[in-house]
């Protein structure tokens, strides 16, 4: 049978043969079980150290993505009769058939990692430092289940052509519980309706819009003489940053053309070459925000010490896993923090310059595994080849004043892109050390827990290039964001069905709430200097407005 369903209504009106050209090459013969046509169940061999239970039947087809294109496969490759002897003969066979979630979890350094993937467990110890994502994400994934991660960051051949050689056995304590099997469900039914699709009419008027941008930009800019116009063109130029970046973020996602080489190459440019800020930095960074995300010891995009806190908790010192060194609550700290929500839209006017700099040194690290380094360099030198000539070029009537001023507006009203990033996790829910312990931070509830939509009309889903739609985007990365608000239906429907709280608040009384959560902790900060209380919950402060919070602050 077909592995791709018909009869269902798909955004890309593509007729299933079309589909099929879009397959990466030798996707037949990457999906079949062994000498088995896809969509057939027949054939697909169990080894001896895979039973049936631990995560449903391994014989069953379920749906995955390759290169965009959903296909119905077969749930478990089993391993090679070799890999099966070399396990054998490492743990003895009947260890091998007897390990649990317990032991699995011992597994989670960097140099002994193991991970769990529908049931069965896998030790890819010799994978991490190759590892496309860079090591990060999976020392965090260390000891866990990941079956959830792992199908949202890889493609349906990685089950086949890679997994399998890292098998160690069945693990015979999992279990999946209603709810996991029903947020899983979820993602089978967006995959059978052909919403992972990339329609390409989509960024066919995306790109137009962004030609279009740019080029206004360049006009008001070297073809005009007022200051007026040249202002102008800074704030379009602005503008142009902030829509692009979306597109960044979609390509860094692989969630464009779904190939990791073509989204990759196509984020240097969309990245490095028009922006200015490095691909590499990012998926470093975003990577690890994902898979950890608001965990204070591991989410970087929380991390913000000595200028910001978004919990009292950061005030303990700790370890940063991801910038490798201790952050603590010094002299400078305490007194950014108690004024960090006035502070909070002046630096994210400026928090462009961060970003160039974060750029360039992580570039600068020798140490560090990157992927198309020179590329990288070229598209950073290339970014400041154009805007250094752009600004220079520029009629500038009032000379170098006016210079600055086009620098100054064009990073500054770019600001709303970091204030747009902030909203989505800064009020939501935090937590220490690694998630995805149980059922209470399993994938779905924790991913829902600490991430925020922001409730718009369609019309200016534009504006938000996708980010109003975060706790969906934070389930399924690889998700086209122009199929999110379809998805946003099931994921509401399903928090209300099982009791989940689902975050949403417009764009203005999620400013609010950010705004006061930083409040909260710089009335810590004020009060544990004075010995006091801990300052007021995060209920009071949702319920006072922005300038209620300002004016209290301002008071204490």
């Amino acid at each position: 049978g077909e592995s791709v369903a018909v009869g269902h209504k798909r955004p890309t009106r593509l007729h299933y043969q079309e589909r099929k050209k879009a397959m990466p090459p030798n996707a037949e013969d990457l999906f079949s079980g062994s000498g088995t046509a896809k969509g057939s169940s027949a054939g697909v061999p169990n080894s001896p150290s895979v039973g049936g239970g631990s995560g449903g039947d391994e014989r069953a087809l379920v749906w995955r993505e390759d290169g965009g294109v959903s296909l119905k496969v077969p749930k478990f490759y089993p391993p090679s009769k070799r890999r099966q002897d070399a396990v054998a003969a490492r743990f003895g066979a009947e260890a091998a058939e007897q390990l649990t979630m317990g032991e699995v979890a011992k597994h989670n350094k960097r140099d002994d990692l193991w991970i769990i993937v529908d049931g069965h467990a896998y030790d890819v110890t010799p994978f991490v430092e190759k590892h496309p994502g860079g090591w990060l994400p999976m020392v965090n994934m260390g000891g866990k289940d990941c079956t959830d991660v792992f199908a949202n960051y890889h493609p349906a051949r990685v089950y086949k052509t890679m997994l399998p050689a890292y098998y160690l056995g069945r693990v015979t304590d999992y279990h999946e519980s209603k709810f996991v099997q029903g947020h899983r469900a979820l993602r089978q039914q967006l995959l059978e309706r052909g919403l992972f699709e990339t329609r390409p009419g989509f960024y066919a008027w995306t790109y137009a819009w962004l030609a279009s941008l740019f080029g206004g930009a360049l006009w008001l800019t070297l073809g005009c003489q007022s200051v007026a116009a040249h202002l102008l063109g800074a704030a379009i130029l602005a503008l142009f940053w902030q829509q692009m970046a979306f597109v960044g973020h979609d390509t860094g996602h692989n969630a464009v053309t779904h190939s990791n080489a073509t989204d990759s190459l196509a984020g240097l440019v969309v990245g490095n070459l028009t922006t200015g800020i490095g691909m590499a930095w990012w998926k470093r960074s975003h990577n690890v925000h994902h898979v950890c995300c608001n965990s204070i010891e591991h989410d970087p995009d929380i991390q913000h010490m000595p200028i910001f806190a978004v919990t009292d908790a950061i005030f303990k010192r700790f370890w940063s896993t991801y910038h490798e060194k201790w952050v603590e609550l010094d002299g400078a700290a305490k007194a950014l923090v108690s004024m960090q929500h006035w502070l909070f839209y002046p630096v994210m006017s400026l928090a462009r310059f961060n970003l160039y700099v974060q750029s360039i040194l992580l570039l600068a690290a020798p140490k560090e595994k990157i992927p198309h380094r020179t590329l990288e360099v070229v598209g950073l030198l290339g970014f400041w080849a154009w805007f250094v000539s752009l600004v220079h070029c520029m009629p500038a009537s009032h000379g170098l004043a006016e210079r600055l001023a086009f620098v100054l507006v064009s990073h500054m009203l770019a600001g709303v892109l970091h204030v747009q990033i902030c909203l989505s996790h800064f009020g939501r829910d935090t937590y220490q050390g690694f998630a995805y312990n149980g059922e209470a931070d399993e994938w779905f509830r924790m991913q829902v827990a600490t991430t925020l939509n922001i409730s718009c009309p369609e019309w200016l889903d534009w504006f938000h290039g996708g980010l109003q739609f975060q706790v969906e985007h934070h389930l399924w990365p690889r998700l086209p964001r122009h199929n999110l608000r379809e998805a946003a239906k099931l994921v509401r429907k399903y928090c209300h069905e099982q009791g989940v709280t689902y975050h949403t608040l417009p764009w203005i009384q999620a400013q609010v709430q950010l705004v006061g959560v930083l409040k909260r902790t710089a009335m810590a900060v004020r009060e544990a200097e004075k010995g006091g209380n801990q300052g007021a919950t995060l209920k009071e402060v949702q319920a006072t407005t922005i300038f209620e919070c300002l004016d209290v602050a301002s008071k204490g």
